[in-house]
């Protein structure tokens, strides 16, 4: 009954009719550590005005010339102001990093080992420990086998130019009022005429497929167009060859073919590489020529997203180009101005507190907890999920049908409801990307409660079931957000459904909720030890 993949999904695309477009004048930000917000940047201006469009020289085509094709032209229905250039981040305090072997050690190979595992825990590359042994086949090692492991000290640092804010990784303030669908017809490449059938049938448009994910992971759908045109230019490109059908993100992997997959997996590795910086857990990045780069302990969760995304299908020569001043952020600079211009901080204030919430589960009705806390979403993002299977008989195991009702936690409004989704805005301000949200995934779809809809604690929002994303039980799966990061269940603000507060034993899905001395185990199966109810 575990969850690794819940769903929500779609684009929606709003006209708005509105100002006249204005130019940008640069002007230098005050700001104090990394704050970066420039308060009187609208970086979405709508004109209905040919001329302003004619007029605006940022336009995609001032910065790359499109490739003729046979497809018709369109007007851009929205212009952007770029944001303006600021003075540059200021200096941080260093992060305390894991330490770094300063001395050769000496291994000797155990069953099941591969030179490529030996390497990624010693951190150093495999390169790196053939030349050490002067290894004549690194494909025949046998345990028993003694070799020497060089330093990881001696790997090369790696640059500390920051390329972008940490809250341009998530789909926060921001961007809440980004219209995706829109910003594409403005760029008007490839991408603006796209579409892909998922594995599943339903097909899906370039715009669609951005939105989905950015709903999915809540990853910054700015972030995520950037890369679209930092490595396949299909953002601005009108050639109808430029790749968007097979590996757009860069990944080779016949596994992963297309744009959703592929943009799916860079979300996914954006919130893993960033979560890992900020938890201290990394000294070096593993190049996916096999070289190590030690990681510079004066760059930002952001930055660290990128440079880990970028690791994985990227060499040393590449990788050190891409992730410094004249890579990717130049991309997002010719694109969308100055990164830092957009910065939101903090996202998570020191003194942020859970709103009051329910155990979500109707009197009487005795629940199962079947997982602890654990991904999300993918397997890179926080540990802010708990599971919960519905009432049932002694033998209902996997996929079974149940009744019973899946509530309202707190007040709110319902700001998300497709496929499987439901997600609760709790300062009612009608967006998922500012303040607190609740998120349900493996809700019924015959069942969910639609958009727009106002819920007081307590209110039947759906029942649970076994659609959407990857799942081998019925149940549902509880998140929530703030500011559009996902936090911890089991962190330094747990969960807490009414006096029930979740504990994490280190290890995904494996933890507990407790209220008043009693403890509930999460277990994945049918059990007294895992049986959790409202008096």
């Amino acid at each position: 009954m575990k969850n690794t993949n819940p769903t929500s999904t779609k684009a929606r695309s709003n006209l708005a009719l509105i100002v006249l477009f204005f130019i940008v004048i640069l002007i230098p930000l005050a700001f104090v550590g990394c704050k970066r917000r420039n308060q009187d940047f609208d970086p979405f201006i709508v004109s209905t005005n040919a001329g302003d469009l004619a007029s605006f020289n940022r336009t995609p085509q001032t910065l790359q010339s499109p490739q003729a094709t046979p497809t018709p032209h369109q007007e851009p229905r929205l212009t952007m102001t770029p944001a303006p250039l600021s003075a540059t981040p200021t200096a941080m305090p260093p992060l305390t990093l894991p330490t770094l072997r300063a001395n050769e050690d000496i291994y000797t190979i155990q069953s099941g080992d591969s030179l490529a595992a030996i390497a990624l825990r010693s951190q150093v590359s495999v390169r790196q420990i053939i030349d050490a042994n002067d290894l004549e086949n690194p494909e025949l090692i046998n345990p028993g086998q003694v070799i020497t492991i060089p330093p990881a000290s001696a790997n090369e640092l790696a640059t500390n130019f920051r390329i972008i804010p940490d809250s341009e990784i998530v789909y926060g303030p921001s961007v809440k009022d980004f219209d995706i669908e829109s910003i594409i017809w403005q760029f008007n490449g490839k991408l603006n005429w796209y579409e892909e059938e998922l594995d599943d049938g339903t097909i899906l448009s370039g715009a669609q497929i951005v939105q989905r994910v950015a709903n999915e992971q809540s990853v910054n759908p700015r972030l995520l167009l950037a890369l679209i045109e930092h490595q396949s230019g299909c953002l601005l490109s009108r050639n109808e060859d430029c790749d968007l059908e097979e590996y757009p993100l860069g990944l080779i992997n016949s596994k992963q073919e297309g744009l959703y997959k592929q943009l799916n997996w860079a979300a996914n590795e954006l919130l893993r590489g960033s979560g890992l910086w900020q938890k201290s857990l990394l000294a070096v990045w593993t190049l996916a020529d096999g070289d190590v780069m030690r990681i510079d302990p004066s760059i930002n969760a952001g930055t660290a997203g990128l440079q880990h995304l970028f690791s994985l299908i990227e060499g040393k020569t590449d990788w050190k180009k891409t992730v410094s001043e004249n890579g990717f952020y130049k991309t997002y600079n010719d694109l969308f101005g100055y990164p830092f211009a957009l910065s939101v901080d903090p996202l998570i204030p020191e003194d942020l507190a859970q709103p009051e919430l329910i155990l979500p589960l109707a009197d009487g009705d005795v629940w199962l907890l079947t997982s602890g806390p654990h991904w999300a979403w993918g397997s890179g993002s926080a540990w802010a999920a708990l599971d919960f299977a519905p009432p049932g008989e002694e033998n209902d195991y996997g996929c079974y049908f149940s009744d019973a009702p899946v509530l309202a936690a707190a007040d709110g409004i319902v700001v998300h409801s497709e496929g499987s989704a439901v997600v609760i805005d709790l300062d009612g301000d009608g967006y998922e990307q500012t303040g607190w949200t609740l998120n349900y995934f493996h809700i019924s779809k015959a069942s969910s409660i639609p958009v727009g809809t106002r819920v007081a604690t307590g209110d039947v929002i759906g029942i649970s079931s076994c659609e959407g994303g990857v799942t081998n039980g019925t149940h549902f799966h509880l998140a929530r957000r703030y500011n559009g990061v996902w936090i911890d269940a089991g962190g330094e603000i747990p969960f807490n459904l009414g006096g029930w507060v979740a504990s994490s034993y280190g290890i995904v899905y494996d933890g507990s909720l407790t209220r008043d001395g009693v403890t509930v185990e999460a277990y994945n199966g049918r059990s007294e030890i895992n049986q959790i109810s409202n008096p």
